[in-house]
């Protein structure tokens, strides 16, 4: 493996021109000379704004980021399809890129063609593209459809030749953007070989993908773009961590912003009135409002209150469903044998959970004040929603505490 790095980043600037129809155009005059006027910086977009970065050879880098935060024109640049306009970025060994599958294909030409053509584009000589194309073919399953016009092709197998030509150009850099999610079920998977063979090899690959676990998977590095610059780089757990609460607190923002209380406290409620409920919070552990929880994170549910007509018979309960309407978890102070004590006339009411132990998801809380008997004074049904995110695909509504072991057989367990 080369010290050298297979790929050198330097104050990478990328804009691109944002057309605008303004209101000033008078005559067709003024619009036909509109394209030869002097350009203005509010006419353009910067979509990566001064990246510097190595990638060492056979070192796979993964680079994450929201829609817009510039991770496929990082990679296209990498390609050569797009050029910097400031900074450079220069990709040693011979380049292959899994970006667009197909997009140098022509709709007339045969798959054999396409095949020649392709290869060209990537780099190959017509005599290497005829050693490798009977293995192209294979793998592309094509078969006898390799010499039928790409036009004919339904979308998989245009996919499948495209991915064919590119992973068999033997690079020594492998750019892939999204591929893993493209495809069926057998492609995915002969993605994820592909790629493993290629590390095994030593190769050097960029990844880009919203499938974090991809990223925990393959990748010995991760980037992270925010807004077309470096937010953060570094070993995969600890970036992708820093991501998702990143996006756990932009989703938690959005929620609140959409969440108007007092009209759902009028949605859906009945009861004799007796005691009201006025208000529903979602909070965190240190009290402040939220709307996204981590798995096993804290969570109180507080409730303020107004007694109508004093009385020494209050109850107040909680239920929680998930968003099929569901029940996962109901209970109040009575089931509880919790004894508040002499209440005012008005105040607060918390429902502490100390561990989330529920499964990604979004989930409806009821909340109520009624006797003991059940008869409701005021009943919410959705007075609050939450979301819990989770790197985990576990499955079902309630995570336990729980492990693994193996026992050997007749061991004492």
């Amino acid at each position: 493996m080369s010290d050298h790095p297979a790929i050198e980043v330097r104050d990478l600037v990328k804009r691109f021109r944002r057309e605008m129809l303004e209101r000033s155009y008078g005559t067709w005059k003024s619009l036909l000379l509109k394209p030869f006027a002097k350009k203005r910086e509010r006419d353009f977009i910067t979509v990566l704004d001064g990246l510097s970065f190595d990638v060492a050879a056979g070192r796979t880098l993964a680079v994450i980021g929201q829609n817009g935060s510039g991770k496929s024109t990082l990679l296209k640049i990498m390609a050569g399809i797009y050029k910097p306009d400031q900074g450079s970025v220069a990709v040693h060994g011979r380049v292959s890129s899994l970006i667009e599958l197909g997009a140098g294909f022509h709709p007339e030409f045969s798959g054999r063609e396409n095949v020649f053509l392709n290869g060209t584009i990537l780099g190959l000589s017509k005599k290497e593209i005829a050693e490798r194309f009977d293995h192209i073919v294979a793998y592309s399953g094509l078969g006898e459809y390799i010499d039928a016009p790409v036009r004919t092709y339904s979308s998989g197998m245009y996919v499948r030749l495209g991915f064919s030509v590119a992973v068999n150009v033997d690079p020594d850099v492998l750019l892939v953007d999204e591929v893993l999610a493209v495809g069926d079920e057998a492609f995915a998977h002969k993605c994820e070989d592909k790629i493993n063979q290629f590390k095994r090899a030593g190769k050097t690959i960029v990844l880009v993908t919203h499938d974090l676990g991809a990223v925990e998977k393959y990748a010995d590095e991760v980037i992270w773009l925010d807004g077309g610059c470096l937010a953060a780089r570094g070993e995969p757990l600890r970036v992708i961590d820093a991501y998702r609460q990143k996006i756990s607190l932009m989703e938690d923002q959005i929620r609140r912003d959409q969440c108007q209380p007092q009209e759902s406290l009028d949605q859906e409620r009945w009861g004799d009135g007796q005691v009201l409920i006025e208000a529903v919070r979602v909070l965190d552990g240190a009290g402040g409002e939220r709307a996204v929880f981590q798995q096993g994170e804290a969570l109180t549910l507080e409730m303020d209150y107004r007694q109508i007509q004093p009385t020494a018979d209050l109850v107040f309960g909680v239920a929680i469903s998930n968003a099929q309407e569901v029940l996962c978890y109901g209970t109040n102070t009575h089931l509880d044998r919790v004894d508040l004590g002499p209440l005012p006339t008005a105040g607060s009411v918390r429902f502490d959970i100390s561990r989330l132990d529920l499964v990604q998801g979004t989930y409806l809380l009821d909340v109520a004040a009624h006797a003991t008997d059940g008869r409701a004074y005021d009943y919410i049904k959705q007075a609050a929603s939450f979301a819990v995110r989770s790197g985990l695909g576990d499955e079902g509504v309630f995570r336990p505490p729980h492990a693994w072991r193996a026992v050997a057989k007749g061991e004492n367990p």
